[in-house]
């Protein structure tokens, strides 16, 4: 192989290199970025349900009931992020529920 053909060649490699570890730091600065956002939210805002909302329980958790006789309303959020139910017994989680659309 001619000397020029070398260098060529030599200077790619140099070139996807550098590239590859550019793109692989801007990655990982973009991944540092968003977990610093994660710190600062506000998580008080961030909650799926709120008092006075109506929620609705999954068919699985409740067989051969209508929706509305599955729907209740939200009396009180737990600090654990459970939740109180007027006319339902007991605290209930977020999976029970069908997803808010």
């Amino acid at each position: 192989m001619k000397k020029g053909t070398k260098r060529l060649i030599g200077g790619m490699a140099l070139a996807a290199g550098a590239f590859g570890a550019a793109s692989a730091f801007l990655v990982a600065r973009k991944k540092s970025m968003g977990a610093r956002e994660e710190l600062y939210r506000n998580h008080d805002l961030d909650v799926w349900a709120r008092p006075g909302m109506m929620v609705t329980f999954r068919a699985e958790v409740m067989p051969g009931r209508d929706r509305q006789e599955r729907t209740f309303r939200v009396k009180e959020l737990l600090p654990s992020g459970r939740v109180t139910l007027d006319g339902a017994i007991g605290e209930h989680s977020e999976t029970e529920f069908l997803p808010f659309r």
